[in-house]
């Protein structure tokens, strides 16, 4: 089969793989419906992880089962299923305790830009759906392996509840989903930090109130200003850069909640800082596989269409172009189709 192989910094290959296989007898194979470009996917693309091998790209994905090991028992071929990023077993300590991205026996999903995808530890870490959804559906469910999973996990570590102010730093498709998600949860004002047009309308349709443009000290100082000097019960941090943690802490009251979700990249906290801010600070890879049920019922149901995030499609040989038009930010989030 072929799929996407990153050689280095903008160098994104698609090229001839070998076709997974049932290794463990935990594992099942996946023909993909669908799979994407994740924002975590242009740091090594922008050459901030080094590769120091090609490697195979991709970790967010939906299909159908095309076959399962021996040990499998919850998952049957022919189903449509939905997983992490991060395969768990569902089952150890720490999975029963909500977060099975840090599961003892976790596995990182890798690959899943290509027709075929081998899924390690399948019981505890695929979901099935009601039935083979319909086309119409698939971006949606797509985007909770990853995205809205995230986003949500944003807006639980956040603690947010009905009645509360909110920001959300980062105006890519976690942040863009951690809007849906806060309105969801009851949020009553929802502040959107972007620069970007096509962004803020899509964060005004997911539910922000409010857009800020400004960064750093000038963002600070504007999300102070509509909280009369207080600052946001709780901010949402979706980017992972140093400015944008700062800017998160300090726009949060005292005693507020923090959630930090953008994989971090130079980020060093000062403790003083930290100590007298007297924020709540919580955050990590997200646990999808703990909210996609739920999220999946939603999805069905008709209640979110996260798959809106998706404003650029393109056939899976195409991926480099996929990875160009979310580096020069042309593109939120790009759809594949293999």
């Amino acid at each position: 089969m072929r799929g996407a192989v990153l050689y280095g910094p903008r160098d994104v290959r698609f090229e001839e793989r070998d076709a997974p296989k049932i290794v463990k007898p935990t594992d099942a194979i996946i023909r993909l419906s669908a799979t994407c470009v994740c924002g975590s996917d242009l740091w090594p693309y922008r050459g901030f992880n080094p590769t120091a091998r090609p490697t195979p790209m991709g970790h967010e994905y939906c299909g159908i089962v095309e076959d399962v090991g021996s040990a499998v028992r919850g998952i049957k071929p022919g189903q449509f299923v939905i997983g992490s990023f991060f395969a768990s077993d569902n089952t150890c300590p720490i999975c029963r305790a909500g977060y099975q991205s840090s599961c003892q026996h976790a596995e990182l999903i890798g690959g899943a830009q290509a027709p075929l995808l081998r899924v390690p530890l399948a019981d505890g870490t695929l979901v099935g759906t009601r039935d083979v959804p319909t086309e119409q559906l698939i971006p949606s469910l797509l985007a909770l392996s990853d995205v809205m999973g995230t986003g949500w996990f944003a807006a639980d570590a956040a603690r947010v509840k009905p009645g509360m102010s909110v920001a959300v730093v980062g105006d890519g498709a976690v942040g863009l989903l951690a809007v849906l998600s806060a309105k969801l949860m009851g949020a009553e004002r929802i502040i959107a930090m972007s620069r970007h047009e096509p962004r803020q309308k899509l964060a005004r349709e997911f539910g922000a109130t409010d857009i800020v443009a400004e960064r750093g000290d000038e963002g600070v100082e504007r999300i102070k200003d509509m909280t009369k000097g207080i600052g946001a019960d709780a901010v949402m941090e979706c980017v992972g850069t140093q400015q944008s943690m700062l800017q998160a802490i300090r726009s949060t009251r005292r005693g507020g909640y923090i959630s930090y979700v953008g994989v971090p990249h130079g980020v060093e906290l000062d403790g003083e800082q930290m100590f007298f801010s007297h924020v709540h600070l919580h955050g990590g890879p997200a646990p999808v596989r703990r909210f996609l049920p739920n999220l999946i019922e939603l999805v069905y149901d008709r209640k979110i269409n996260p798959g809106k995030v998706f404003d650029l499609t393109l056939p899976l040989d195409q991926v480099a172009e996929g990875y160009r038009a979310m580096d020069e930010r042309r593109a939120i989030k790009t759809l594949l189709h293999p």
